[in-house]
């Protein structure tokens, strides 16, 4: 079981296979411990990488971090689907969605 997202209402929420989460915030505490930073400063680090990622994403480049993973957008197709509530049929539209994919670092450090 690998570890999965949830959107929480202080940002994402990361679950582990354990059920142990962290969240934004916690994830700002480590990095200004690991690096020697504010918090403030942390927070504002954090900010700007996601943003980078988004960004970059949206135009449609990939992002790689060599020992980490690359997030890169893939193409879902257009698809017919059912209403769970009234059985209809209906037409799902194509759509982009962001994806990553683990890096050989990453896949070790947890193996």
């Amino acid at each position: 079981m690998g570890a999965s997202r949830e959107r929480g209402g202080d940002g994402f929420r990361f679950l582990t296979c354990e059920g142990e989460s962290v969240n934004k915030s916690e994830l700002i505490d480590q990095i200004s411990k690991s690096a020697d930073l504010s918090k403030a400063a942390a927070g504002r680090a954090l900010d700007a990488a996601l943003n980078a990622v988004k960004t970059s994403l949206k135009k449609g480049q990939t992002v790689t971090l060599v020992g980490f993973g690359s997030f890169y957008v893939g193409k879902r197709a257009a698809r017919s689907g059912r209403n769970p509530r009234t059985g209809a049929s209906i037409k799902i539209k194509a759509a982009k969605v962001p994806k990553f994919r683990a890096g050989k670092g990453l896949k070790d450090a947890i193996n």
